[in-house]
């Protein structure tokens, strides 16, 4: 039982729950970053070499070789699938490279901003011009 109270704690802090936040948007984001890749930037560029799915440029090393399973396939080096992949890394890289600039700005601003001493109160200001008057009286 003390086990399952120890485990509850450490999954309730705030660091693990942020962890979990933190991998599932980065999931969907990760989603998103490879449909914008594959569906919206690589078609043009596969259209600039050749008219080819950019993923589908590969190098014929060995035509039709006999598998241990019976299937026949070509030993081929897919430059074009590495590619995309270096792609979708560099955008990765700038859109995380954007948020964590917002954030350190934001941050910069909000650290920037010097903390003013609130104005004195009415009592406050009432007791120093009491206290400036007696010093100011001789004994």
């Amino acid at each position: 039982m003390a086990m399952l109270k120890e485990f509850k704690e450490f999954a309730m802090r705030g660091n693990v729950i942020d962890l979990a936040v933190g991998v599932v948007i980065g999931a969907a984001f990760g989603k998103i970053v490879t449909s914008l890749v594959e569906d919206i930037i690589m078609p043009p560029l596969g259209l600039l070499v050749g008219g080819n799915h950019f993923s589908d440029l590969k190098v014929v090393l060995r035509e039709s070789v006999m598998g241990s399973d019976g299937k026949v396939s070509d030993v081929t080096l897919n430059y074009g699938a590495f590619l995309q992949n270096v792609v979708d890394f560099l955008i990765v890289a700038l859109a995380i490279f954007a948020v964590v600039k917002l954030i350190n700005k934001l941050k910069r601003k909000k650290a920037a901003s010097p903390n003013v001493p609130p104005a004195p109160t009415k009592e406050e200001v009432l007791l120093t011009e009491i206290r400036d008057a007696l010093r100011s009286k001789p004994l």
